[in-house]
Order: structure tokens, then sequence, then C-alpha cells
């Protein structure tokens, strides 16, 4: 009789062998970049409660993660101006394939697959000529390089897929160089917009913010292709205007809250389950704006130190902090978890196909 390991062997070879989902890694619903009490850097796969699936070393520190569709696979990319992004199988903790930026580029800290995680998308810094870049890398293929596009500005931050398919890019405005490490080097005359662009690179539609000091940094879309704009102020504080948008493509930007209270910086933001809400964190003012997507109006705030990752929980958000707290919020209710851990600016839904 055949042993079990050569059942097993012949099984996968007919291509009958079911192939690893999400469930197999936990059944994780997000996923955040984190720093440990002794210093180390981990990605982190968290339930619908909170609690964790997962815990895999990060070489360095992180940032965003994307998660692939239909694969227990993430992609854990560097902060800004890192080079590295990692593709981690999720199960096992194993580095499936680095991607490694082009000379003369480095990774903003997101990226996206398209809809079944066929490619990956990534923000990129093109310094030497002070452009934005989108890196294309093929997930069927090992994560080969395969092709770039333009961001259609300067200083891609985070990008996301539209439900059509095609991609919407925040382009922050900000010219920066790894030479001299997070400082801003165009200030007086950035330019920043944001740029629906179909995945050959052709621009389908462009807005820019009223002011040219409000940097478009973080994004969320609903599934009806409303966009949620996050914006940091790069003028002085006490004159920020709204730091927060909603945008439909060929309409102008509705420009929602006034601003006060952010400290000028936005952090994440995150339509709620249902699309009825719309939260942004400012963790440099420890506090948690909720939009009503229909009126524009604050629906109610929450106060919490150091409070920056969001993202769609049932028909509500949950938040993370960089004290370690995971709350989840509907109508204003909260239900706190606590984790040995100094969550970073993201958390990241993963989307189960």
């Amino acid at each position: 009789m055949p042993s079990r390991r050569g059942f097993l062997i012949g099984f996968m070879a007919t291509g009958l062998a079911p192939l690893p989902t999400w469930a197999d890694a936990g059944d994780p619903s997000f996923l955040s970049a984190a720093r440990t009490p002794g210093g180390n850097y981990v990605l982190v796969g968290l339930d619908d409660a909170g609690a964790e699936r997962f815990r895999i070393p990060l070489p360095a520190r992180g940032h965003a993660a994307a998660a692939h569709p239909l694969r227990p696979e993430a992609v854990a990319f560097a902060r800004r101006p890192g080079t590295f992004a990692v593709v981690l199988d999720c199960r096992s903790g194993d580095v499936l394939a680095k991607l490694n930026c082009p000379k003369g580029r480095h990774f903003y800290g997101h990226g996206t697959f398209d809809r079944l995680g066929d490619m990956l998308f990534t923000t990129e810094n093109d310094y030497h000529s002070m452009r934005g870049c989108i890196g294309i890398w093929d997930a069927r293929r090992g994560y080969i390089r395969i092709g770039e596009i333009a961001s259609h500005g300067v200083g891609p931050h985070d990008l996301r897929l539209m439900p059509d398919g095609t991609l919407v890019v925040a382009n922050g405005g900000i010219d920066t160089h790894p030479a001299s490490g997070r400082e801003k080097l165009n200030i007086p005359t950035m330019r920043p917009n944001l740029a629906y662009i179909s995945v050959d690179g052709f621009l389908l539609d462009q807005v820019e913010p009223s002011h040219h000091h409000a940097s478009v940094r973080h994004l969320s879309v609903r599934p009806d292709g409303l966009v949620g704009v996050a914006m940091q102020w790069q003028g002085e504080v006490t004159s920020a205007p709204a730091l927060v948008a909603t945008h439909l493509r060929g309409e102008d930007m509705r420009a929602i809250g006034d601003g006060s209270g952010l400290n000028g910086y936005v952090g994440s933001i995150a339509f709620s389950g249902d699309g009825s809400r719309l939260a942004i964190t400012s963790p440099r003012a420890g506090v948690a704006q909720v939009f009503d997507t229909t009126t524009g109006f604050v629906a109610f705030c929450v106060h919490e130190a150091d409070i920056c990752g969001v993202a769609a929980w049932s028909s509500g958000m949950i938040f993370t902090s960089g004290q370690g707290t995971v709350f989840d919020l509907v109508k204003g209710k909260r239900a706190n978890a606590m984790h040995d851990l100094m969550w970073d600016n993201h958390l990241v839904k993963i989307k189960h196909a």
C-alpha cells in the first residue's frame, strides 16, 4: 500500500489539493505592524475581537501592509524612506520574497493588490527625477517586478484599488531624498493631488485640495466609489483648514470638518462597515473624529492617547493605539483589548474572497 506521504504528494500533483486560505492562518481580520517591549518589530494578525492570531518578525519598523485577497500572504512595507518590503507566509512566518526598489527609489510604506491578487502595486519615490511612481510586481511569479507607471504627482503615499479595478493615489506633493532623511524639501512649492489612474498608467481624473499645504496622505474607498481623503498640514498649525474630505470622480473634493483639534495631522482614515460613517485619527492630538458621510458633520469624537490605526468592522470601526489598545466602535460603544505591543500607524482590513 502507498504511504500517506506518497498519497499526499500524488494528490497535490493532480492539482486537486486545496489551496491555503486565510483560515489556515487563524482567520485574522486585520493586520498591523507593531513594536515589542524589547524593541523588535513584528507584523500581527488580529481577529474581530482584537485577539492576536499570529506574530511574525520584521527586519525593521513597518508602516502598513497589503493582504493578498485569496492566499494567507501579506506584504509588509518599510516606513519611508525604506527600500524593503517582505512577502510573508502568515501560516508559517516564512519570508516568501523580498521586494527591493530599483536604484534611486524608495517605498512610501503602502501597496495594494488587484482584485484577484495577481499584481501588487507599490508607491515609490524616484528621488533623482523628483517624481512619484507606482511599481508593478507579479505575484503569480514570485513577486518579480514587471514595470512601473507614473503616479502623476510627487510623493505618492497611500494608494487603493477602486471598485472598477483602477487605482486611486494620494500624491502628498512633498519632495524628499534619502540623503536628507525625512526632511521635506519643497514646502513652499508643493502641489498635492488625488489621482485616479488606470493600471496601464493613464490619468483618468485628478483633483487638488483647496490649499497646497494640505498634503494628501491616506485614503479609504467605499464600495460605491466614494473616496475618503486624509491630509496633513504643512503650514502653521494654527491656520490648518479642513484636513478631511470625500471625493467622487468627476466632482470637486468635498471638505468636511474644520481641522481644529487635530494638531495639523491625520494619521489614518476608514469608512465604517456600513459606509454611513467616516473615521479619522490624529495620534498627535490623541483623538479620533467620526463623521456622518451624508451630512459631513462630526457624529462623535473618541479621545485615546496615540490613537492611529482604524479599519472597518461590522457596521462600525475598530481602532488601535500606540499604547497597545484595540477597541471597536459602534454608535459610540467600545470594548477594549490590551496587548504588550506599540501598534504602528495603520490597521489593514483583510478582505477575504
